[in-house]
């Protein structure tokens, strides 16, 4: 496994890949990985030829009250599991080389980023996007590998690769869990357990309206006035959204359609954020 820091020195490698005609796939990653991230993994290397992933907590996708200096780091972790799993090559560029000084060009995207996350999170995409164009265009892959559970930003970068010509084809991977459904996180290893049962909240939500689903519920308004009852019944998860939306646009719906529908929910369990969501079929 080849360790990357530099950007010509990552263009290099993914020219020479490309000129043996060789397919890149890329996990863009901030770090810290856990399962979720060791999903996307398997699937890119059963689906690219080479595979490379990204480490770079990006600051430009936090807001003003999300400190940037509290997400961890663990790289030489992340360096390991990137070598066992059998990645090809991992970029970990300096932040004055991705965004030096001066740097004042911004990428947004004006439709699927601007509901459900978008209205909480003001400047999340244009970060999320921005920064991933750049690495689209430094190592111009032919796939790019993002988890179920962060749906709204995967329909962002695919969007933002039609748009702008990148020719990347986005794949969603299923959200990996832990054997009691809780989403795999970031969060997760610092959980109390107490904290842990309250999180799983929102697995339940999402496992109700499931249900109400293949029931033969259809109304929006109920699976998301049930899902918003299941998660008050926890008291220290505070509601930010929870909404039954379009899996290619993120817009609210006010009719369900099996297999194109998604139940999202993010929610604060004391001052941890997550997001989560379920297909409904």
């Amino acid at each position: 496994m080849k360790k990357i820091e530099s950007i010509a020195d990552m263009t290099a490698w993914a020219e020479e890949m490309r000129a043996a005609g060789r397919s890149i796939g890329l996990v863009s990653t901030m770090g810290a990985l856990h399962a979720g991230k060791e999903a996307l993994l398997r699937a890119a290397l059963a689906k690219a030829d080479v595979v490379v992933v990204s480490i770079f907590v990006n600051p430009l996708q936090f807001g003003a009250n999300e400190l940037i200096a509290r997400y961890p780091r663990s790289l030489a972790d992340d360096l390991r599991i990137c070598e066992a799993a059998g990645v090809h090559a991992v970029f970990v560029p300096l932040e004055e080389e991705m965004l030096p000084r001066g740097f004042s060009t911004f990428v947004t995207e004006e439709i699927l980023g601007k509901p459900l996350d978008g209205q909480a999170r003001t400047a999340h995409f244009r970060g999320v996007a921005t920064v991933i164009a750049k690495l689209f265009n430094l190592i111009r892959p032919r796939y790019a590998f993002f988890g179920q559970k962060t749906a709204q930003r995967a329909a962002v970068v695919r969007k933002v690769s039609a748009d702008l010509g990148f020719g990347v084809e986005v794949v969603v991977v299923p959200t990996a869990r832990e054997p009691d459904g809780l989403a795999a996180g970031v969060a997760n290893r610092n959980f109390t357990d107490s904290q842990r049962q309250q999180a799983l909240a929102i697995h339940r939500a999402l496992v109700r309206v499931q249900e109400m689903v293949a029931s033969g519920v259809r109304s929006p308004d109920r699976l998301v006035a049930e899902a918003t009852h299941v998660l008050g019944e926890y008291r220290r998860v505070r509601v930010i959204y929870v909404a039954v939306a379009d899996r290619r646009t993120m817009e609210p719906v006010r009719e369900i359609v099996l297999g194109e529908t998604l139940l999202v929910i993010a929610a604060w369990v004391d001052e941890v954020r997550l997001i989560d969501n379920a297909l409904l079929v």
